[in-house]
């Protein structure tokens, strides 16, 4: 081999090694799943007010609001409150009354339906390995729900003394898929974005 192909061939060697690669983000939760169980919230706290006058200062106390995407819950609860016409304290002391939220639930429900052989794992012998068989369906749907529960109860943060409760806030979010012969799938399959007002991004109280 001549030196000028040895040259080409190293050349050439070089070049498809240094092909890059693009490696792309795994993150625990998908979007679809957080816009699922967001929408729950949005939803739960719909027309939530509280047994004091309106204006009144309120303080939300979220020692136990315990939940994965919390934050985005209790903004939510500011939110509605904020729009019943509460207004919102920045500090225990300067309310007239705390609202200690807790969230019962704020997570994911998914049930699916076969009409056929669900995918399943079988035993093939006494050690207990196990081998895969995929789903052998004609028809199969998949439902996929966001749902939020949350109650409180509200106390004058200077006496201590009982205001009122709130009753359980319950919201779901759900969207259903569809697939016949493991194919061809129709249906939502997942959770679109809020829509937003073309005229204007923002809403004047």
């Amino acid at each position: 081999m001549t030196t000028a192909r040895l040259i080409s061939l190293f050349t050439a060697t070089a070049v498809l090694a240094g092909c890059a690669s693009v490696t792309e983000t795994n993150p625990a939760r998908t979007a679809t799943d957080m816009l699922l169980v967001n929408r729950a919230a949005d939803r739960a706290v719909e027309g939530l007010t509280l047994p004091i006058p309106q204006g009144a200062r309120v303080f939300i106390d979220e020692t136990y609001f315990q939940a994965e995407n919390a934050r985005y819950a209790l903004s939510a609860i500011r939110a509605a409150l904020s729009d019943a016409g509460y207004a919102i304290s920045r500090d225990r002391d300067s309310a007239d009354a705390i609202f200690e939220v807790r969230a019962g639930a704020l997570s994911l429900e998914q049930m699916r339906r076969v009409f056929g052989i669900p995918d399943m794992r079988v035993p093939i012998n006494e050690t207990l390995n196990v081998v895969s068989i995929p789903e052998l369906s004609i028809y199969s749907n998949r439902d996929r729900m966001g749902v939020a529960e949350f109650s409180g109860f509200l106390y004058d943060g200077r006496t201590g003394l009982p205001l009122g409760a709130v009753a359980p806030m319950i919201g779901q979010y759900k969207i259903r898929s569809h697939k016949a012969f493991m194919v061809v799938t129709w249906g939502q399959q997942l959770a679109q974005p809020g829509e937003r007002d073309p005229g204007s991004s923002w809403k004047e109280f």
